[in-house]
């Protein structure tokens, strides 16, 4: 893939391109209406194939928070368009390097050396590429090394970025009212912090350490001293991407082995930690040869405070969530239900979330659960394009909900679908064992 010597950093650049990118979508838009005016049969397939790739690629060359939104989305399986989840999943580990003048440049701002000079050898052609930094293979001392790179000017561009991406997130989520800035104001959190690279050092030792007695699962270890602002050295780790794992795994017992591992580990955090790895996509996990599951990147990680942990999971019980009483006093106590809700709103969104938690909570109901099962997925994305499609709810508020459900429930659906790509069936409580 072609290097690129330079990104757009300025509020105007960005936005420029962005706008471009809106002009071809809209051509997009004017070819299907007339296809469809020939032809009403004409479905919105090619349309969402041009849109994703015209946009993606405009993204691809911004990189920072807005490619990171569209790796985001290409997480939600059951709502997005095929098209869209293909090709901006791509933003997990496929888009153009910086080139190596560039990254020259960045070991110079930050540790006034050369890449060269800090290790014995370094290859200066990345070996993988994402949406807020690249990876780069070196040695020093005898050890295989990883160093991660962060583009220019990311830190810098996130706020202005998602002021440019907030009115389509309204619209595609719904979410209306003075409230929705708290769910903005959590996101640049968020993407601030994974552009804090010594943070990102601190958490992956810690989490690492506190995960260590988990079986099947392992970490890099992670050097300070070549470590900064902008720049993280750490062990490297050979291993397929999970995703490439589990396309190509016909083995049952080695998919439950490595679900296991991945569930023990998110659950323990979750549980026993309170502070979880928000990014559950399959480039931030690797798979050995040995089938342990290794751990690469803790960017984002999303401390989970009591007055929310609580009622979430208290609402993971089957007893409660059958309480009217109970259920709905949780209902208030996670912000989905408000004091200022009519009588039918209360109806309306007590009811949404009763049949959305039902479902979506089973793995919890049991010892044991099986993440093969197409049924109970069937059945999630059934739900989700009933809802996407409910006239009712665009009437009213969707801003529903604490701030903490925005990371939280990316988390789970994210693990979901990591585990059903596994085709995993696990122990639900084993986590337990390592506390």
């Amino acid at each position: 893939m072609k290097s690129i010597d330079k990104i757009p950093t300025n509020k105007i650049q960005r936005a420029s391109k962005l706008m471009s990118t809106g002009v071809k979508v809209g051509g997009n838009y004017l070819k299907y209406y007339g296809k469809k005016l020939v032809n009403p049969e004409t479905t919105k397939d090619e349309l969402n194939k041009n849109n994703a790739e015209d946009i993606y690629d405009s993204l691809k060359d911004l990189k920072g928070s807005a490619l990171k939104v569209a790796q985001m989305l290409s997480m939600e399986k059951n709502i997005m368009p095929k098209a869209y989840v293909e090709k901006f999943s791509l933003a997990q580990f496929q888009v153009p390097p910086l080139s190596a003048p560039l990254v020259r440049k960045t070991f110079k701002k930050y540790f006034g050396k050369n890449p060269e000079e800090l290790y014995d050898t370094f290859n200066a052609d990345s070996v993988a590429a994402a949406s807020i930094g690249q990876v780069h293979q070196a040695t020093k001392n005898g050890k295989k090394l990883a160093v991660k790179i962060q583009y220019p000017g990311v830190a810098e561009s996130i706020s202005s970025d998602l002021a440019l991406v907030k009115p389509v997130a309204m619209k595609m989520f719904n979410i209306k009212g003075k409230d929705s800035d708290k769910y903005f104001q959590e996101m640049e959190g968020k993407l601030l912090e994974e552009t804090n690279y010594v943070l990102e050092v601190a958490q992956s030792k810690e989490i690492s350490k506190a995960c260590k007695n988990i079986p099947n699962l392992k970490f890099p270890k992670y050097y300070e001293e070549l470590s900064g602002e902008r720049i993280i050295t750490m062990d490297w780790m050979d291993g397929k991407h999970l995703s490439e794992f589990s396309k190509t795994n016909t083995d049952t017992e080695k998919g439950n082995k490595i679900g296991q591992a991945l569930w023990d580990f998110y659950m323990f955090q979750m549980h026993h930690l309170k502070r979880v790895h928000a990014d559950p996509h399959p480039g931030n996990f690797l798979v050995d040869a040995d089938s342990n599951l290794i751990a690469i990147d803790f960017g984002c990680v999303k401390t989970v405070p009591e007055e929310f942990y609580k009622p979430y999971f208290e609402l993971a019980e089957p007893k409660n969530i059958d309480d009217p009483e109970i259920f709905l006093e949780k209902m208030y106590a996670l912000e989905i239900l408000k004091d200022t809700d009519s009588p039918e709103e209360v109806k309306f969104f007590s009811e949404l979330f009763h049949e959305m938690l039902s479902l979506f909570t089973k793995p919890f109901h049991g010892e044991t659960f099986d993440f093969s099962d197409e049924v109970f997925f069937g059945k999630i994305a059934e739900l989700s394009s009933k809802y996407s499609k409910d006239t009712e709810i665009r009437k009213m508020n969707g801003n529903r909900g604490s701030k903490h459900f925005l990371y939280i429930n990316r988390t789970f659906f994210g693990l979901y679908n990591l585990m059903n790509d596994l085709g995993a069936n696990v122990q639900i409580n084993s986590y337990k064992n390592y506390i």
